[in-house]
């Protein structure tokens, strides 16, 4: 399929999206093959929230990276702020962000909520899919261990059955794959097609067209999401958190979990996923709709979850 910026996306570990890697077997839709969504056949679909058509203020400028880097420290270290700070802009986590400019984008319909433990379990049931979770050897592989591999025991599936006491939670421990292959087995109980959103079509939908820094405007909040001091540093049941419902009505666009997109990277041979939104172990710079990280395709984390787009 092309997405509305002109990009190849390949929903699968066989291509790289942006044109990096050509899509096997795909023809180009035409534009009357590729109606563009309407309100009506949005709304119509429950579960979705209709986002509309035009441009919106994507990416950083150097202001909103400072005041990312300033909240995060203050949160951090209190009172060794300045150090705090100095750490993390010598990470350079959020120098890399793409600059701030207009993005134009088509109308697109996206899940109000992410895909719960619930959901996925419904999709295991049906399909003998594997069920979410990871070895101990697997999770060492994967070379990001912030958390040991211990923490994972409360998101790992038992007998092919979700964790009884997250069964509202957003599904983790899944890869791109993963979440692409509920996507399609979702859709044919639908009668419709889903994907994964671009990194753009989630990041409007996060911040609305004025480019504001969180889903509740530009200042943070300690109460207004599931990060690293505000919860059970756990994932939380979706939709618990009313401000990081942003104004179309999406829930859980900061804190959680990280979101899987379709936009994808070649990084030195390996695909990657570019991650969207921020987790509920992470400080307030990391929450803001800007910030974007990348993880190999075939990721397994206890941060990570998805949610899906009406095609």
């Amino acid at each position: 399929m092309t997405s509305p910026y002109g990009w190849r996306l390949c929903l699968g570990m066989g291509a790289i999206a942006l044109g990096l890697i050509a899509c096997s077997g795909a023809s180009e839709p035409s534009e009357s093959e590729v109606p563009p969504m309407t309100r009506e056949r949005c709304e119509a679909q429950p579960g979705f929230a209709f986002v509309p058509a035009g441009a919106f203020l994507a990416g950083s400028d150097a202001a909103e990276r400072d005041y990312g880097y300033r909240i995060s420290a203050a949160a951090a270290d209190p009172t060794g702020q300045g150090a705090a700070e100095q750490r993390l802009r010598d990470r350079r986590w959020f120098d890399r962000e793409p600059d701030r400019q207009s993005q134009p984008l088509e109308a697109f319909c996206i899940g109000t909520n992410l895909v719960t433990q619930a959901d996925y379990g419904a999709f295991v049931t049906a399909t003998g899919h594997r069920a979410p979770g990871i070895s101990a050897a697997d999770y060492q592989a994967q070379g990001f261990l912030v958390h040991s591999y211990e923490e994972t025991a409360p998101y790992q599936w038992q007998d092919h059955q979700p964790p009884a006491d997250k069964l509202n939670h957003p599904v983790v421990m899944v890869s791109y794959d993963d979440a692409v292959a509920y996507g399609a087995w979702r859709g044919e109980q639908d009668g419709v097609a889903y994907r994964l959103p671009t990194a753009l079509e989630w990041e409007k939908a996060a911040r609305g067209p004025a480019g504001n820094y969180f889903p509740w405007g530009n200042t943070w909040q300690d109460d207004a999401t599931n990060w690293a001091q505000q919860g059970d540093y756990s994932t939380s049941a979706i939709g618990t958190y009313p401000l990081s419902r942003s104004i179309y009505g999406v829930e859980d666009m900061a804190g959680n979990v990280f979101e899987y997109t379709a936009t994808l990277l070649d990084r030195r041979g390996t695909p990657v996923a570019v991650m969207k939104g921020c987790s509920w172990d992470d400080l307030p710079g990391f929450c803001r709709a800007a910030y974007r990280h990348t993880r190999p395709v075939d990721s397994r984390h206890l941060l990570f979850g998805f949610r899906l787009v009406l095609e």
